[in-house]
């Protein structure tokens, strides 16, 4: 309430009804009715978004901030505690809800939106396991003067491998391999689980979403990991209402500084989807090679293709950026990117 001094109080965690306690005492202390609406808003975090669509299911208009946008003091040390930032919080919403841009409202996906990027995640955490698994493997045999693959016959292989010298793989060794190897398999198992479990998603389905997949993967360059990606990550449940919206998802906004006679560019923010931000550069790079004909790539090899490889690098982002808003209007508009094929 204007005027007044704002009320503070400490909630434990996960205590949902001492939250609505205090939201009543608090419409007490105020003077205000019963029914009278209520503001809130937190900082995206670890929690993620379940508090979210709980205070929304009990009347409360809350909104999710991104941490990285509020404003703060510029000084070398400055004073944190949790009243400082609750107060700070305060005045944050006061000013959005008046109008003013002081943050970035973060887009709450719903439950099955959350449910919907497990699998993909899940996907990327074991693919990383299995690079971790070989890569043990072979470190483990590197050390001792063996040099074996790790590839579907590798334990015959292992059985016949010598070293240099003309040694044999010991049996300490031999069976701490093995269990590393067992365990590998174990990830490759569930990797092609999952990857079946995908592909079968796709079979007659009517789900909107698993539709943008298929269509993006009509296109020539992309393949179903990253077709499943930028959907399930953004463009199957986001909204954007303009291309730098589409940049910003991503973290491929530039940052210039231009300030007084200084004038330099930053580089991108990366304050977006990192998977969708590596995805997209991965993506840019099967681009030139196989829509080379597009106008995309013809702009590509305009601008950088005769530079350093320094200025291929800058120019892959640009050109990511780019692609990631055709992209966006090719699900959303149906307008297919100029020059580019569909697979056959």
């Amino acid at each position: 309430a204007i005027g007044q001094r704002p009320r503070i109080k400490d909630v434990q965690a996960d205590d949902l009804e001492g939250m609505l306690r205090e939201l009543e005492l608090a419409k007490e202390r105020f003077g205000l009715a019963k029914d009278a609406r209520v503001f809130s808003c937190f900082e995206a975090g670890r929690d993620g978004f379940w508090l979210h669509r709980w205070l929304v299911a009990n009347g409360v208009e809350n909104v999710v901030v991104d941490p990285a946008s509020i404003e703060g003091s510029r000084r070398r040390r400055q004073a944190k505690t949790d009243r400082i930032d609750a107060r700070k919080l305060v005045r944050t919403l006061i000013r959005q809800l008046e109008g003013e841009k002081v943050c970035s409202v973060v887009q709450v996906p719903s439950e099955a939106d959350e449910d919907d990027r497990q699998l993909n995640r899940e996907l990327e955490a074991l693919k990383g396991e299995r690079t971790r698994h070989r890569n043990r493997i072979t470190s483990l045999l590197v050390e001792r003067g063996f040099r074996v693959s790790v590839t579907r016959h590798f334990l015959t292989q292992l059985d016949q491998a010598r070293s240099a010298d003309g040694r044999s793989v010991s049996e300490a060794l031999r069976e701490r391999i093995l269990r590393e190897y067992r365990r590998l398999a174990i990830v490759l198992g569930q990797i092609a689980e999952l990857e079946s479990q995908r592909r079968a998603a796709k079979r007659g389905s009517e789900d909107p979403k698993i539709a943008k997949v298929v269509k993006l993967e009509r296109l020539r360059a992309i393949g179903e990991s990253a077709s499943w990606l930028f959907v399930m990550e953004g463009f199957g449940w986001r909204t954007f209402n303009n291309r730098r919206e589409v940049g910003s998802l991503i973290g491929l906004t530039p940052t210039p500084w231009d300030s007084g006679e200084m004038r330099r560019e930053q580089g991108i923010d990366k304050a977006g989807n990192r998977r969708m931000r590596w995805m997209s550069i991965q993506i840019a790079w099967q681009w030139l090679r196989f829509q080379p004909n597009s106008e995309l790539s013809k702009w590509y090899q305009r601008r950088f293709g005769k530079g350093s490889k320094r200025a291929r690098k800058v120019g892959i982002v640009a050109l990511a950026r780019r692609l990631m808003i055709a992209l966006w209007r090719y699900l959303e508009q149906d307008i297919l990117p100029a020059g580019a094929t569909l697979k056959a």
